[in-house]
Order: structure tokens, then sequence, then C-alpha cells
């Protein structure tokens, strides 16, 4: 059984993989402030995407997707600010993403991306 660890590894970069495979440029992962990390930013066009990837092994405790708690949204709010403070492009659009990836024993990986999610 991975670990926590493991299993979060492992959903980002089938996260990075999709993203990729759909278009998006990834331009930073795992961008991290003292008041906390943004999982993936990417490039759509004329757009960043923060992108919050949460990764399960079943939802017994409920779906990925459900663990982007309002609290978690506005952390991630601000961090996206302050990312955007510390960059020179001029992004015309910002958006948030969740991607809820829900990764069985034997079965392949369920990814659900979540556009425009907050």
């Amino acid at each position: 059984m991975a670990t926590n660890q493991e299993l979060g590894a492992r959903g980002e970069e089938l996260a990075v993989r999709h993203l990729e495979d759909i278009g998006l440029e990834v331009i930073e992962r795992n961008w991290r402030h003292r008041s906390g990390e943004l999982d993936i930013i990417a490039r759509d066009g004329d757009t960043v995407v923060f992108v919050e990837v949460k990764t399960r092994s079943g939802i017994g405790y409920g779906t990925p997707a459900e663990a982007v708690t309002y609290t978690k949204q506005t952390r991630i709010r601000g961090l996206a600010l302050r990312w955007l403070s510390l960059q020179q492009g001029p992004w015309v659009q910002i958006r948030f993403d969740v991607i809820a990836i829900v990764v069985g024993r034997h079965d392949d990986p369920v990814i659900t991306h979540v556009r425009s999610a907050f």
C-alpha cells in the first residue's frame, strides 16, 4: 500500500500528463510559500490556471474533489495572488481547476478534471 505522499506524487504525475495531453503548458509544480503550496500552475492560451490535485485510493471518505473545501479554496486564491504578484507576465485571465483522481488497487486511475471549479 502506498503512503499518502507516494499516492499524492503519483496523482500529480497523472495530472501533469493529463494537462499536457489536453494542450496546457505546465509552468510550475509544487510552488511553495510560507502560507502553503500550489500543486500545479499551467498556461491555457492567455489564461493562467491554478490546479489543485486531490488523489485518493477510494471514495470511502468522500470523493477527492470534496476535499477541496471553501477554506482550502480561499488559501489557494491567496497563494495564486502572491504568485501572480511575483510574475512579469501580462495574464489576461486566471482560472482555478481541480483534478480529482481515484486510484484503485487493480483498476486504471479515474481522473476527473473540473475546469473553473471555484
